[in-house]
């Protein structure tokens, strides 16, 4: 009860004191869910919720970050050390429609590593890289349009079949440039240095397509000539095996002829002489 004037008054403060604490505690405790259900920003990285981007270009990064909000847009991860791309690097982005992996060091893609990319994808810059192999494993069905430009490209045939499939940036695709090339017939040994280069170096892979070099049918030949020489190979050696084993047998036989010349041939005893005569 509060009789008197001076008792309502503290009996009101005591109620404001009372609901303004269970506001605070109410406004906390919506703080503290909103917290642990709001997406977090991956270290060194910056986050623009409204547009959905998270911006982690030039900051030394060696890895893929974890932690990407799942949500994300646009990622840009250009001008930083990464090296490599595992499989499930971005599996979990499933509205992506920008990836932005341009200036890193990057020389190897793991199988699948862009396969997981959603449908959505429109953008995807690996350019600037050190790339030298990549098949369509890699890729998998992206339709992004796709920048590979200023990469040391080894032409071959997993790489021209990739070509054939992706939707090449056409501004920039005569910047994809043979740094080696598979070695075809007539260009020497295949025990000479891998290392060489090839006939079709320094050369724009899109305008060598375009030409009619084939380099899943200079693959090709080489297997089958391959094949051919280690089939004469192993004929050749089965023939002089063969004609080893015959002439081993022959001395074989003749040693033994000529042990059986060697023997004394079998006489007859005087006893069975007379024992013939006798009985006639």
């Amino acid at each position: 009860m509060c009789p008197g004037r001076s008792e309502d008054e503290r009996c009101g403060a005591a109620g404001r004191q009372r609901s303004n604490g269970s506001w605070l505690f109410v406004s906390l405790l919506l703080c503290c869910l909103w917290g642990r259900a709001s997406p977090q920003c991956p270290d060194s990285c910056h986050c623009s919720w409204d547009t959905a981007t998270v911006l982690c270009a030039d900051a030394g990064l060696r890895d893929v970050p974890e932690g990407i909000p799942p949500d994300t847009v646009t990622l840009h991860l250009e001008r930083n050390y990464i090296r490599s791309i595992p499989e499930s690097a971005f599996s979990h982005l499933v509205h992506l429609r920008a990836l932005y992996l341009s200036h890193n060091r990057i020389d190897s893609l793991a199988t699948g590593a862009l396969r997981h990319l959603g449908p959505e994808l429109r953008l995807l810059d690996l350019s600037h890289n050190q790339l030298r192999q990549a098949n369509r494993e890699e890729f998998g069905s992206t339709r992004a349009k796709t920048r590979l430009f200023h990469n040391p490209w080894h032409c071959d045939c997993p790489l021209q079949e990739l070509m054939e499939t992706l939707n090449l940036e056409p501004e920039s695709v005569n910047g994809i440039v043979c740094e080696s090339s598979v070695r075809g017939l007539g260009e020497g040994s295949r025990w000479e240095d891998p290392g060489a280069q090839g006939e079709h170096a320094g050369q724009p892979l899109v305008k060598l397509l375009d030409s009619g070099v084939n380099f899943c049918s200079l693959q090709r030949k080489t297997t089958d000539v391959a094949m051919l020489v280690t089939m004469f190979v192993w004929f050749f050696m089965v023939i002089v095996y063969v004609v080893y084993y015959v002439r081993q047998n022959q001395a074989e036989t003749r040693r033994h002829l000529e042990y059986l010349k060697s023997l004394p041939s079998p006489r007859k005893t005087p006893t069975e002489t007379d024992t013939l005569s006798t009985g006639f």
